[in-house]
C-alpha cells in the first residue's frame, strides 16, 4: 500500500500545474526518503517533469497520467497501469515494469535503456525514437506498437508478440527474436545485424532497405516478405537474405552492373604460377582484357581459406567459360575434376604446351571430354604462338560452345 505521507505531499498543491513543482521541492529536501506511492489510483495525474526516480510505484494506477519528461530512473513500476498516459521523453532508465499495462501509451523519444519489460503489455503504443537499448522485452506484448527510429540494439524480444508492430529505421543490432512473433511487422530499412530470428515468425514482413548482415535466422519463418516500399507494387520472396540481393537489384545500378558482368564477361583462368607458367597465365588474362573479358586469375599455389572445390565451383559458376592450363602436370587437381562433373552449364576449354619433361597432357582430363562442355584441347608450342592465335583458336570456340549450350542459341 502507499505511504499514506507521500501521497498528500503529492497531492498537496491543488494547483495541478505546479503539483510535480512541490513534489520535486519535497524529493530535494529528503533525499534520503524512497517515495512509496505503490498500489495508488493516480488515474490523469497531472505530474510532467515530476521526479520519481526509484520510487515504489508496483501496482499503481496511472492510465492517462500526464508524465511527460519526468524522472522514472530505477522505478519499480512491476503490474502499474500506465495505458494511455503521455510519458513522451521521460526517463525509465533501468526502470523495472514487468508485466505492467503500457497499451497505447505514448513513450516517443523516452529512455527505456536496460529497462525490465518482461511480459508487459505495449500493444499500440508510440515508442518513436525511443531508447530501449539492453531493454528485457521477453514475452512482452507488442501488437501494433510504434517502433519506429527505436534504438533497440540488444533488446531482448524472446518470446514477444510484435504483430503488426512498426520497426522503421530501428536499429536493431545484436537484438534477440528467438520464437518471437513478427508478423506482418513493418522492418523497413532497419539495421538488423547480428540479430537472432531462431524460430521467430517473420511472414508478411515488409524489409524494404533493411540490412541484416550475419543475422541468425534458424528454423525462421520466411513466408512472403515483402521488399517494396509502403504505396509501391508488392513484391514477395521467401529468405531474407535474397530478399537484400534483389532489393539491390532493383534500386543499385552499379549491382546491375556488376550482375551483367558476372553473366556476360567473366572468364576463369585456371592454372599454377609456377616460373614457368606465370608469364603465359598472365599473358592470356592481358589478352581477354583487350577483348573486353573480365579475367579472373586462379592460382592453385595459393592456400585457399575456404574449401579448394567450393571455391572453384563458385568461381567457375560466375564465369561464361572458363580457361585452363593443362601444360604442368600438378595444374588441375582433383577438384577440378569434381568441377568440370558437376557444373555442365560452363564451357571448358583447356590448353596444353608440350615439353621434354610432360610431353603428355594431364591424363585424368581425357575423360572428362566426353562431356559436350568439354572441348578439345587446344596445343601451342611458344607463348607467343599462343597469344597471337587465342582468340581464333580459344576464345572463338569457347564463345561459339556458350551460344550452342544456351536455350534457343540465344546469348
Amino acid at each position: 500500500m502507499a505511504n499514506e505521507e507521500h501521497l498528500r505531499v503529492l497531492g498537496q498543491n491543488k494547483n495541478i500545474l505546479n503539483r510535480a513543482e512541490s513534489w520535486n521541492k519535497w524529493r530535494g529536501e529528503n533525499p534520503t526518503i524512497t517515495p512509496d506511492l505503490s498500489g495508488a489510483n493516480l488515474d490523469g495525474a497531472h505530474l510532467e517533469n515530476v521526479d520519481l526516480h526509484g520510487a515504489l510505484l508496483t501496482n499503481t494506477y496511472l492510465g492517462e497520467a500526464r508524465l511527460r519528461g519526468s524522472n522514472l530512473r530505477g522505478a519499480n513500476l512491476r503490474k502499474a497501469n500506465l495505458s494511455l498516459a503521455n510519458l513522451v521523453e521521460s526517463i525509465l532508465i533501468r526502470s523495472n515494469l514487468n508485466d505492467a499495462f503500457l497499451n497505447n501509451t505514448l513513450l516517443d523519444r523516452a529512455n527505456l535503456t536496460d529497462a525490465r519489460l518482461r511480459g508487459a503489455d505495449l500493444s499500440n503504443a508510440s515508442l518513436r525514437d525511443a531508447n530501449l537499448s539492453g531493454a528485457d522485452l521477453s514475452g512482452a506484448r507488442l501488437v501494433g506498437t510504434d517502433l519506429s527510429g527505436t534504438d533497440l540494439n540488444d533488446t531482448d524480444f524472446t518470446g514477444a508478440n510484435l504483430t503488426g508492430a512498426q520497426l522503421i529505421a530501428a536499429r536493431l543490432t545484436g537484438t534477440i527474436f528467438t520464437e518471437s512473433n513478427l508478423h506482418s511487422a513493418d522492418l523497413s530499412l532497419s539495421t538488423l545485424a547480428h540479430a537472432n530470428f531462431t524460430n521467430a515468425d517473420l511472414s508478411n514482413c515488409r524489409i524494404f532497405g533493411i540490412s541484416s548482415r550475419e543475422s541468425i535466422l534458424e528454423n525462421a519463418i520466411q513466408m512472403n516478405l515483402i521488399i517494396t516500399q509502403e504505396g509501391d507494387p508488392i513484391i514477395t520472396v521467401d529468405d531474407l537474405e535474397i530478399a537484400q540481393f534483389i532489393y539491390l537489384l532493383l534500386h543499385n545500378e552499379k549491382i546491375r552492373q556488376v550482375i551483367d558482368t558476372i553473366t556476360s564477361k567473366v572468364v576463369l583462368i585456371l592454372g599454377r604460377f609456377t616460373d614457368g607458367r606465370k608469364a603465359v597465365l598472365e599473358a592470356i588474362r592481358d589478352e581477354l582484357r583487350k577483348q573486353n573479358y573480365t579475367p579472373i586469375l586462379f592460382d592453385f599455389d595459393k592456400p585457399a581459406n575456404r574449401d579448394l572445390t567450393e571455391t572453384i565451383m563458385t568461381l567457375a559458376g560466375m564465369a561464361r567459360f572458363v580457361i585452363t592450363d593443362l601444360s604442368d602436370p600438378n595444374s588441375i587437381p582433383h577438384e577440378l575434376m569434381s568441377f568440370a562433373e558437376k557444373l555442365l552449364s560452363v564451357p571448358v576449354q583447356a590448353i596444353f604446351c608440350p615439353t621434354a619433361e610432360h610431353p603428355k597432357p594431364y591424363p585424368k582430363y581425357e575423360h572428362l571430354q566426353r562431356y559436350p562442355h568439354v572441348l578439345p584441347i587446344f596445343r601451342y608450342d611458344t607463348q607467343e604462338n599462343l597469344i597471337a592465335v587465342l582468340y581464333e583458336k580459344v576464345i572463338q570456340p569457347a564463345e561459339q560452345k556458350v551460344i550452342e549450350m544456351r536455350p534457343n542459341n540465344s546469348l
